[in-house]
């Protein structure tokens, strides 16, 4: 391991502690800062990983993210150095199977701590949004690929977030009593958000939206809504004529206003079929990395701003 066990004064503890969780620094995508450094090194697939780490890891850890700032993280290419990044880290925390040249990468780098955040919670097969229609059926049930949008429901973001403060526990036992303390505090944080959600989307006029593509379905299973996807999964998947009809007709019958787009992919569909359909047009943020464009710095602020649009969008009383 590359761990230099470091103590860090009371004084510095305290003024850290006083700046609480949410000042911590963005992680880094310095490969230079990547691993061998005094602190527990974790490279994190991509922004919600990388948020984890920093949340409960605070003062003790580096992290690095593999996925820059407003790059597309479904189609991420490792570089070299990115390899070697991972082979320098103390862990490497990632989410299986919404990356697949992560997945490669972590399963051939010689890392003694592969933390992978799907076996942390129950990833769910969504398989219904990818809108099969007649003729289009699946030949079998394995082509349903489990969701991997958890981090989109805060009570599943939660359970990760144990699993995650448990597994630097044990590979950095000396710093296990601040991660327990702040998972604490991180814990407490998903769980007053996801009762603004529970409040907040209560009684709405509807409880369909329509999404760019399918990321919401964990969040719309939590709050009672319908998520109706333009695309599947897939965020560059382009949606049949028949799919975009039908949801012209959906949105006259069950009250529909508002068509969802995102900040990193295209929003030319989401904005065509709001045009055709006489709907509007707004921001929901799939939280897949933060740019100049998201609104809000970190993960609670934007996910309270998706919170606001879907009460703005759904009616809510």
């Amino acid at each position: 391991m590359n761990v230099r066990r470091h103590h860090i004064s009371g004084i510095a503890v305290a003024a850290a502690a006083a700046l609480g969780l949410g000042t911590l620094s963005a992680c880094s995508s310095d490969s230079a800062a990547a691993g061998n450094t005094d602190k527990f090194d974790v490279v994190a697939s991509f922004y919600p990983m990388a948020f984890l780490a920093e949340q409960i890891g605070g003062t003790h850890v580096n992290v690095t993210s593999l996925t820059e700032p407003g790059q597309e993280p479904h189609d991420l290419e490792i570089s070299a150095k990115q390899t070697a990044q991972l082979q320098e880290s103390d862990a490497v925390l990632y989410l299986k199977n919404l990356q697949p040249a992560v997945d490669k990468a972590v399963t051939q780098a010689d890392v003694k701590n592969k933390i992978d955040a799907a076996t942390l919670t129950k990833l769910e097969d969504h398989g219904d949004v990818e809108h099969e229609h007649e003729g289009e059926e699946a030949s079998s049930e394995e082509e349903h690929a489990l969701d991997p949008h958890i981090w989109l429901d805060p009570v599943k973001y939660a359970e990760v977030a144990e699993g995650v403060a448990k597994a630097f526990e044990k590979a950095d036992p000396d710093h296990a009593a601040d991660y327990k303390k702040n998972a604490a505090a991180l814990a407490k944080k998903l769980a007053d958000l996801d009762s603004a959600y529970e409040n907040g989307l209560k009684n709405t006029g509807t409880k369909i939206f329509f999404t760019n593509h399918a990321a919401f379905s964990y969040l719309a299973e939590r709050y009672g809504l319908t998520q109706e996807a333009i695309s599947g999964l897939d965020p560059e998947s382009e949606p049949s004529p028949a799919r975009i009809k039908e949801l012209q007709t959906e949105a006259e019958a069950d009250g529909v206003t508002t068509v969802f787009y995102e900040t990193l992919v295209s929003d030319k569909t989401a904005k065509t079929l709001a045009q055709d359909a006489g709907l509007k047009t707004d921001v929901l943020d799939p939280l897949e990395g933060i740019t100049e464009k998201s609104e809000g710095d970190d993960y609670f602020q934007v996910m309270e701003s998706n919170l606001t649009a879907l009460k703005t969008a759904l009616g809510a009383k």
